[in-house]
């Protein structure tokens, strides 16, 4: 797996890189919270520090659970219960108390891992609302029988929209699963986009927008 080994401690960071990169994972360093925050779609799983130098990990680990489902697990020296729990409750999938044994420690990853990888399996390639088909391998739209073409950025909305058919996607998701930018809270390329996406496809119910919050595939 590539591991994002979210760490400012050189001595730490090294030892563990050199750890999981002996038995066979690719770790990926990172020093700061917007690291992980930028790079999170490249990696598989995270082992995060709350002692960050640019944000406490409970803020970095709130964003990334705003935008990802990656298996987070916290590394810290913070032993404290009310720590664990806060963690726990923001969206961590294990949670490890420094000096961790480097056995266990590659287990309750894979494990996070395996948990959260069966809710990934078995996604529909093909999803239809009302005469709207879109195929998400071949990257095609039909509507009422008929190829709608989209931009790719258009696509890549839509498909993350109907992925997600019937929940609540937020603006700041979707920025970040089209353009790459856990940060960007505003702006103005959406909107633009998602004009040109409802044009296109002609269907006013079938792209639902939440106000304050984002969009939703469906009714």
């Amino acid at each position: 797996m590539r591991i994002a080994v979210v760490e400012d401690d050189d001595g730490v960071g090294d030892a563990l890189v050199d750890a999981l990169g002996a038995v066979g994972h690719s770790p990926v360093r990172m020093r700061r919270g917007s690291d992980v925050l930028l790079g999170h779609r490249d990696v598989e799983a995270v082992l995060l520090d709350l002692g960050l130098p640019d944000a406490d990990g409970l803020t970095v680990l709130r964003r990334l659970r705003a935008v990802s489902d990656v298996p987070v697990v916290v590394l810290t020296a913070r032993d404290d219960e009310r720590s664990v729990v806060r963690a726990l409750r923001t969206g961590a999938d294990d949670y490890v108390v420094k000096p961790a044994r480097l056995g266990e420690l590659r287990a309750r990853l894979e494990v996070a891992v395996r948990r959260r990888r069966p809710a990934e399996q078995d996604a529909p390639e093909v999803v239809e609302a009302g005469d709207v088909v879109v195929d998400l391998a071949a990257r095609r739209v039909e509507v009422a029988g008929a190829e709608v073409t989209l931009a790719p950025k258009e696509f890549e909305i839509l498909a993350h929209l109907v992925a997600r058919r019937g929940e609540a996607v937020s603006r700041q998701e979707l920025l970040d699963a089209v353009w790459g930018d856990a940060y960007v809270a505003v702006s103005r390329s959406l909107d633009v986009h998602m004009t040109s996406l409802r044009a296109k496809l002609g269907r006013p119910d079938a792209l639902t927008t939440i106000r304050g919050y984002g969009y939703r595939w469906g009714r």
